[in-house]
């Protein structure tokens, strides 16, 4: 079955960065697109960044533009999100995610349990 797990979240003090990674398996990775989300205490889960099937196509939300950078090797089933520079209102837990297709649009098909980030003002 589909696994997606993260890795990378800790505490890390503001202007810090930290490189969150994703372990996929149970399907073809290079097959469909991924995405990071996020969701912070008594808030929604939100979307992070997205990525296409092959990497060429790929988008990050306004609040992580100039500093969050999504990638991914499909040599090797990883995803990953580089943080720079992070505030505290990027603390949260950070889910991996699957999406049906090899686009992003609409809502992913499957999650990982989630890494948490801490940002310390």
């Amino acid at each position: 079955q589909v696994q997606l797990v993260e890795s990378g979240g800790g505490l890390v003090q503001a202007g810090g960065s930290l490189r969150l990674s994703c372990a996929a398996s149970g399907f073809t990775f290079s097959d469909y697109a991924m995405g990071w989300f996020r969701q912070a205490p008594d808030k929604a889960r939100e979307p992070v960044a997205a990525i296409s099937w092959r990497g060429g196509i790929f988008a990050v939300e306004s609040f992580g533009e100039g500093r969050f950078t999504i990638s991914r090797d499909n040599a090797n089933n990883m995803l990953y999100l580089q943080m720079n520079n992070l505030k505290p209102e990027d603390t949260a837990v950070y889910y991996c995610a699957k999406y049906s297709g090899i686009s992003y649009g609409g809502s992913p098909q499957n999650w990982g349990q989630g890494t948490q980030v801490t940002v310390s003002s």
